[in-house]
Parts: C-alpha cells; structure tokens; sequence
C-alpha cells in the first residue's frame, strides 16, 4: 500500500462493518422521517426527493457484491489482486460501491485491498490533466478545484468520515491561499490529498494493471463472450449494427484495456479483434478531444482547448497514448500553442492600452483604434 492511503483513504483501512452499520441506520431513520414528514406536505424539495430515491448502503453492498463477483468471473479470477497490485479493472463499480467494499467486513482483504488501490487511482486520474496544466501555466487553482470536484462526487457514506472532511477542508483552505497567489503552491498540511499527489507524481503508474494481467483478462472476457453468443445457436459478430445476440460489443472496456488488445503484445488476439479494438479507442479518443473542443469554445478562452489536450494527453498511460496514436508530438505542439496563444493574448492587452489586464477590454480598445 502506497502513501496516499494517509489522506482519507485510510478509512478504508479502519472502517469497519459495525461504523458502516450505524451510516446506514442513520441514513435510513433520516429518510424514514422525512418520509412521515411528506404525508403532511403538498410538494417535497428536490433534496427530499433525492434522499427517498437514494439507495440504502445495504443495496449498495449487495450491487458491489454482484459487480465484484460478475467482473471476477468474467476475467477467470479469484482474487482482483496479483502480487499486491490491481489485477482487475474495477472502473464500472461506481463510487459507493468501491468505498462498500473498501469498508465493509464481509469483503475479503484483496478485495478490500483492491478497492483502496481503486480508490486511489480514481484520485491520480482526477488530478493527473489538471496537474500537468498547472506544470505549463503555473497556476495551481485548476488542480485544487479538480480535487475539490473529486470529492464532492463522493458518495454520502464516505462524504461522513473524518478523513474525508478533513482532506476536504484542506482543499478548501488552499483554494483559498491561490486566490492571492495562484502560482504558488498551497501549504494546507499533511491532510491536503493534491499535496500528497504531487508527492507521488513519480510512482504514476504503479497502481495500474500490468500490460500483460489486462490482455490475459481481455481474453478470457472475449472468449467468455463468445461462448455465450455461439451456446445460443449465433454467430459473433463485431460489425456495427450487428443484432444484440451476435454483438461482440467492447465498448464497455476501459481505455487501457482496449489499448492491451491493440498493442497485443502476447499475441493472444485476432486481426478482427484488434481492429474492433482499434476503433473503440479511435471512439474514446475522438470523444475526449471533441469534449475539449466544446468546452474551449463555450469558454472563451482562446487558450482553453490547448490545456484541455495537455489534460487528456497527461491522464493517458504510455500504452493508451500508443494505441490511440497519440505522439509527444500531440503534447508538445498543445503546449507551444498554448504558450503562443498566451503571449499574443498579453500582447493584446498592452497594445490595447487598458491597463486593466483584461484581454477582452484591451482587444475591444485595439480594434477601435483601426
């Protein structure tokens, strides 16, 4: 287990089933109140609604137990550890669930194990773009309002326990410090998870599958699927628009799992399976840069879209970037775009004589003069 489990994570470690249990009563008597308060009411808040329809942590330990147990045997596997590392892609189990399994007794240790490494990497992946725009702007505010953001999609179980709230408040105070100086780097304490990363920045990597673990797995899932489809009398079949029955769908594989298949480094898979892999990731990475796109432009900042693919191509692995035909290139040409972009926007700014420092104000101000 690596340093960061000395943020809030380190309640995965000492959480236990009884603490869980009384989260889960109080969640339940607070909704059976608000429930006894509705029949008096004519309309309920959005935030009453939202606390009836939310699931109680009991369904949340059974649908973790469901996942774990599917994504397991659909990989060949008893355990989602091997020799200490993740060994299994856990990223469709969403956020309450992985911290059900991190928490709760009635998971075994590598489960447990492997939920806290989830955890984790979650958190890298979260601050990895925000952490490698912040490299080449020097400005931190972005990183600590990603994990700011991170956060506070947490589920309400965890949202609960003291390490949370105090990683959160340590966030909080150095979003504060960078409203008066933005390039300088917050000094919030040792329970400030962004510090902690910066920390780890070199160990990137290391909680991740192994190249070869994910391939082995892709297979098994792959042949698994295939078996399912030719027990019912049908042929498998990866062209789009293929009939559910016949589909060989891998969209709902992870980004480097895909890249296992495309890389096929142990020549476990087929012409048509690479391809098929190919161009889901072709998919993902589209996605993602188009997302920039459409984000830079509602923005308004002309040097928003080059960070946006400084964010996606940091938040990629080495293999991910190969398989999606993302070269150094890429990187180096958003950086020098973004680099050019911000001295011709100060530029601006001074030939338009605002003295304010707003480009918009100093850009109006120049084209009035022509």
């Amino acid at each position: 287990m690596v340093a960061v489990t000395n943020t809030y994570y380190s309640a995965y470690r000492t959480g236990s089933a009884a603490s869980m249990a009384r989260t889960s009563a109080a969640s339940s008597n607070a909704t059976h109140s608000t429930a006894e308060t509705s029949a008096t009411s004519v309309t309920l808040s959005e935030e009453a609604k939202a606390a009836l329809s939310e699931k109680s942590f009991a369904g949340v330990l059974a649908e973790a137990r469901s996942k774990l147990t599917g994504l397991l045997k659909a990989a060949g596997r008893t355990t989602p550890l091997e020799k200490g590392q993740l060994a299994l892609d856990l990223s469709t189990i969403d956020a309450r669930e992985i911290y059900a399994i991190a928490s709760d007794s009635s998971f075994s240790a590598d489960e447990r194990e492997a939920a806290e490494l989830e955890m984790q990497r979650r958190l890298e992946a979260a601050l990895s773009g925000p952490h490698a725009i912040a490299k080449v702007t020097g400005d931190f505010t972005s990183l600590y309002t990603a994990a700011a953001s991170f956060l506070d999609s947490l589920g309400p179980e965890e949202k609960a326990s003291a390490d949370w709230q105090a990683s959160r408040s340590a966030v909080a105070d150095g979003l504060k410090q960078l409203e008066k100086a933005p390039g300088k780097l917050p000094q919030a304490g040792e329970d400030d998870p962004v510090a902690l990363y910066i920390q780890l920045v070199d160990m990137r990597g290391a909680l991740d599958q192994s190249l070869d673990t994910l391939a082995a797995n892709a297979r098994t899932a792959l042949d698994q699927r295939y078996a399912a489809i030719t027990a019912n009398g049908r042929i498998p079949s990866f062209k789009p628009g293929a009939s559910p029955a016949n589909a060989v769908d891998l969209s709902g594989l992870s980004s480097r799992t895909l890249s296992a298949i495309v890389l096929n480094e142990g020549d476990q898979f087929s012409t048509q399976e690479i391809q098929a892999a190919k161009a889901n990731l072709r998919t993902k990475s589209s996605a993602a840069l188009m997302a920039g796109l459409k984000s830079a432009s509602q923005s308004g900042d002309p040097t928003a879209f080059s960070q946006n693919v400084i964010a996606a191509f940091s938040s990629l692995s080495p293999e991910e970037r190969l398989a999606a035909g993302w070269s150094d290139k890429l990187y180096e040409a958003a950086v020098a775009n973004y680099a050019t972009s911000n001295k011709l926007l100060s530029m601006l700014d001074q030939l338009g004589g605002s003295g304010t420092g707003k480009t918009g104000t100093g850009l109006a101000g120049l084209l009035g003069n022509w």
